[in-house]
């Protein structure tokens, strides 16, 4: 392929989206090969270990190929779309008598630039993340595509270009052994999962190609003869077939396998290495938080909070940035690598948020410098932000101290693993309407428990104590709030 034609073509790599990921899945492409796309546009969604973020397009052009699926994960620096930069530019005459080959040319030149070939400046950049150097290097791509795929893509793009179907170009010349099967590389990744020889599948594809469905097909075991004669076509007919990727017994579903990825995956990781790094420890109380739901219905009521999302959470987590400021050797961080313990000036507040996707801990910037309404509404917009799927990775990183309301589902208290990095996590409980001794006798008062689990190398018993007393105490009692603040 000339240089001209060459260069019509750009590869979209996908981006670091995020410090340390080197993964995403593409959970949805907007475009199709043949739209027209502008620079800055949306063409796909992608879930990395942490949240789902959009990717914009870097550049004006029509879209040539989709690289891969959606529901496969890619490696950060792996081309996802290739655009044409100058459609409608005339491609060089076809070979007067292009002969049939086996296979593509040893060497033919490449259908897409890399972004190095792209203006200065105009790297592919994510919200504020670029792909960096470091970021492609991590680990080896399980993703990349190997050098047979490069050439049969190579040839593909060749034969659009003279008018050659790729069927054409796959046949076997007289005499020579059948053609390497095409099919992308997910196809071919799926095709050996599943021990299926693409050589035994029938493609059904536009110019040859094996499809996913077409591997699936091949895989589908045989419908299996009935055990007797007399079987009616109604019975056959009328068996429940179970799901794919499920253990079943007589037809029926018995077993559901899911694939561990995304979120869930991040989130498993993240738990086993805090629960077996950090020794935790985790203390309860048991607490009158009557005043606290007075105080959360007048707040609803004044003028200074009108339009602000106003709950127990929000007096919650006041309380405890107050009990922080009044311990805060309890806000820190313990760093392996140099044995030192980094005690934290501030305090990005962490809200386990359950989400579809999975759990997420987003925090609160500088939670500790915060008025009542500024907190309630960074807490209003990480809230609906997490249901959306919209969390940031960046909204996820560097938390000090985490709150988890485990007191929505009805729960009473639980034992909270620490957010990896961090020195503390409050578990709060139901609060619920129960029998108290308030004032010497036996009165129905709103209750609920605390549980703070914190990492021993940094809390000891009497620093962890401290702050959740102090945090029971403000509750108990929130005009402590001032008086304590």
């Amino acid at each position: 392929m000339t240089t001209e034609i060459s260069s019509r073509y750009r590869e979209f790599k996908l981006p670091d989206v995020g410090e340390g990921l080197t993964e995403a899945e593409i959970l949805k492409w907007y475009v199709q090969p043949g739209d027209t796309v502008t620079d800055g546009q949306v063409v796909c969604e992608v879930e990395t270990a942490k949240a789902a973020v959009e990717l914009p397009i870097p550049y004006d052009g029509v879209v040539h190929e989709l690289r891969f699926e959606e529901g496969v994960t890619v490696d950060v620096g792996t081309s996802i779309i290739t655009v044409d930069v100058a459609p409608g530019t005339a491609a060089p005459e076809a070979p007067a008598a292009p002969e049939p080959v086996a296979a593509p040319a040893a060497e033919p030149a490449a259908p897409a630039a890399d972004e190095d070939d792209a203006p200065k400046g105009r790297q592919p950049v994510l919200v504020g993340y670029g792909v960096s150097e470091a970021s492609t290097k991590r680990r080896a791509r399980k993703t990349d595509v190997p050098a047979p795929e490069k050439a049969a893509y190579a040839a593909s793009v060749q034969a659009e270009l003279n008018g050659t179907s790729l069927a054409a170009q796959a046949a076997p010349a007289a005499g020579e052994d059948r053609a390497r099967p095409l099919a992308k590389p997910p196809v071919r990744k799926l095709a050996k999962d599943l021990g299926i020889d693409l050589a035994s599948v029938t493609p059904t594809g536009p110019g040859g190609i094996v499809t996913r469905e077409d591997v699936h097909a091949a895989a589908a075991p045989a419908p299996a003869a009935p055990a007797a004669a007399d079987v009616s076509r109604e019975t056959v007919a009328a068996a429940p077939v179970a799901a794919p990727g499920s253990v079943s017994v007589d037809g029926v579903a018995r077993e559901t396998r899911i694939p561990i990825k995304g979120v869930r995956k991040a989130t498993a990781a993240a738990m086993v290495n805090s629960a077996f790094t950090a020794p935790h420890v985790t203390e309860f109380v048991t607490i009158d938080v009557t005043r606290t739901m007075k105080l959360v219905a007048e707040l609803k009521d004044d003028k200074d909070m009108a339009g602000l999302r106003v709950n127990p959470l929000l007096i919650i987590a006041k309380a405890l940035l107050v009990a922080i400021k009044r311990n805060p050797a309890v806000n820190a961080a313990w760093d392996e690598a140099n044995q030192e313990i980094v005690q934290k000036e501030y305090v990005n507040l962490g809200i386990a948020a359950a989400t579809p996707r999975g759990l997420i801990v987003p925090n609160i910037k500088d939670a500790h410098a915060k008025t009542l309404p500024e907190l309630a509404a960074a807490l209003g917009e990480l809230v609906a932000t997490a249901r959306e799927g919209k969390t940031s990775p960046a909204a996820m990183q560097h938390g000090t101290v985490t709150i988890t309301n485990v007191g929505v589902f009805g729960v009473d208290t639980g034992t909270p693993i620490l957010n990896p990095g961090e020195s503390a996590i409050l578990a709060v409980g139901a609060i619920k309407l129960q029998p108290w001794v308030h004032k010497g006798k036996v009165k129905a008062r709103q209750v609920t428990t605390l549980a703070l689990s914190f990492d021993h190398r940094l809390v000891d018993g009497e620093l962890g104590s401290k702050v959740l007393a102090d945090t029971a105490a403000i509750l108990e009692h929130p005009k402590r709030l001032i008086t304590w603040a």
